[in-house]
């Protein structure tokens, strides 16, 4: 079960480093990184959708299963990558995207055209009607964009059906031959060596008359299919959910430990937020209640931030309006139901405030996931379309490019960040590995730290009676291995008086002798273990 140890690093290979100078990022650009991964203290690397695309959502708009995008490489890039992961103790997540494909896909082609050669294999392989005011009582998801979940295609000349973007027509899970096409592509993946595969928006796959279209016994059932086939033709190989929901609603998707082995609990990111804004531990609390014990083969993926907005779908309208205040008062952050912006900005660019934030997700419950550029405090750009501006190049040195490609500045996929404090003179992997109090040597040290104690990963979690809101404060124990982590939230001075504990502590951070009486700086945090 290695995934419960594992902590993850989210790259968007396109933005991430350019080997062929074409100014997009790349395969052999990713692989000639693997060194500063693993080095930051990673043990799994997640890759963003790699396969080809017409790249209207990033790759989610896929056109082809068994490809790598030409301006991402080759397949045999892509082994070549793996092998060099696995060489240096990395594990490799691939991306599958079950429930849409890209409207240029082949079999949409075939499926929406009754002229094509091959209409009649792939006529029923999408979810097509006569009317669009079939399953009424579904929500539309991207309500900033799509006005319905159907679009007609006048070739064809009937609705068909999409969750997500109307260039995303939804799959047809009713036919079998859906179903068994998709396990190849499964199959075909863990033939090219991935060691885990998340899959985007599982509860959407099957639509029922009278539902929300979400979260179906028939989907239960295909993914457990999906588990099965995976368990018996590459065992120890990880699937991860993103089911963005409730963690009790998210539970089933466990099942008895025979569905999925992880999932993002998406609810405690915005939680996480909301207990630095109000330096008050109780959302947190709250959040933790509702989460239900999980079987002992499973585990949550937990995040600060990710490729997407941070979403503010699952709080009340007061705290979503608290939050977009807050954090986003330039309507330019705002996306969706959520927030685009990446962490640093976020918290003010303020580094005690970004270090406590890590700390907190690297001794919460789960697997932690790192993305791209946050462990040196890159910046956003809210200026350009959707989500790109937290998708910009990583910035690597002072050099041209940030040496992200070797291309002309306008040649790059995206334009770097080059303001005057997240630009990439000032932010930079260089400067920042040779700065000993850097963002990026401080989580480097955390992440060696956490590495000795697996109960960071695999243990119980229990909070501690704190008198002040403002400190979160709980163990994490397995067997003998127990750490008492404590966080200041404030920008106060707190202290802690841990009375039932008549003995000293040592911190794992600093090293330093901790009394019970316990005097905490602002944002202060410590990894206490019995002196």
């Amino acid at each position: 079960m290695w995934y419960q140890d594992a902590v993850l690093y989210e790259v968007f290979v396109r933005a991430f480093a350019d080997s062929n100078g074409d100014g997009i990022g790349d395969l052999p650009g990713l692989m000639s990184r693997l060194d500063y991964v693993r080095d930051l203290g990673i043990n799994t690397v997640w890759l963003l959708p790699i396969t080809p695309s017409p790249l209207r959502d990033d790759g989610y708009d896929v056109s082809d299963h068994f490809n790598v995008h030409p301006d991402y490489g080759t397949l045999g890039d892509f082994r070549r990558l793996v092998a060099e992961a696995h060489h240096r103790d990395l594990r490799v997540i691939v991306e599958l995207i079950p429930n849409h494909t890209s409207d240029q896909h082949p079999w949409f082609q075939a499926s929406r055209d009754p002229q094509h050669p091959d209409h009649a294999t792939y006529r029923d392989w999408y979810v097509w009607s006569d009317t669009d005011q079939k399953y009424q009582d579904t929500r539309i998801i991207f309500l900033d964009t799509e006005p319905s979940n159907w679009t007609f295609d006048p070739v064809r000349g009937q609705y068909y059906w999409h969750r997500f973007f109307y260039h995303q027509p939804d799959l047809n899970y009713d036919n079998p031959e859906v179903q068994k096409a998709m396990l190849r592509v499964v199959q075909f993946w863990i033939d090219q060596g991935a060691d885990g595969i998340r899959v985007d928006a599982p509860p959407y796959l099957f639509e029922r008359e009278g539902t929300n279209c979400e979260n179906l016994p028939e989907t239960h059932a295909y993914l457990k299919r999906l588990r099965a086939f995976v368990d018996a033709y590459t065992p120890g190989t990880m699937l991860l959910s993103e089911a963005n929901q409730w963690p009790e609603d998210v539970r089933p998707y466990f099942g008895d430990g025979d569905e999925f082995h992880m999932n993002f609990h998406f609810p405690l990111m915005p939680r996480l937020f909301m207990a630095l804004a109000e330096a008050d531990r109780t959302p947190l609390e709250a959040i933790l209640t509702r989460t239900p014990a999980l079987p002992a083969n499973c585990q949550w993926a937990t995040f600060l931030r990710c490729h997407d907005e941070l979403t503010l779908e699952m709080v009340t309208p007061e705290e979503r309006e608290f939050m977009w205040n807050f954090y986003a008062p330039e309507p330019r952050m705002r996306l969706n139901l959520g927030i685009r912006r990446r962490l640093a900005p976020l918290l003010g660019n303020d580094l005690r405030r970004i270090k406590l934030a890590d700390s907190l997700l690297l001794t919460f419950i789960g697997s932690p996931v790192i993305y791209y550029g946050d462990e040196i405090g890159m910046g956003d750009n809210i200026w350009l379309d959707d989500r790109d501006g937290v998708r910009t190049p990583m910035q690597w040195d002072t050099s041209p490019n940030a040496g992200f490609s070797t291309a002309p500045p306008d040649q790059l996929d995206e334009p770097l960040v080059d303001d005057e404090v997240y630009g990439y003179h000032c932010v930079n992997v260089q400067a920042q590995q040779a700065d000993p109090d850097s963002l990026l040597n401080a989580l480097r040290h955390m992440l060696s730290v956490r590495k000795q104690h697996p109960a960071f990963g695999r243990g119980d979690f229990a909070w501690i009676e704190v008198e002040s809101k403002a400190v979160a404060a709980y163990w994490r124990t397995l067997d003998h291995d127990r750490v008492l982590a404590i966080h200041n939230l404030s920008g106060q001075a707190q202290s802690i008086e841990l009375v039932d504990q008549a003995h000293d502590w040592i911190d794992l951070l600093s090293h330093s002798r901790i009394t019970q009486h316990a005097a905490l700086a602002p944002y202060q945090f410590l990894w206490l273990v019995e002196a």
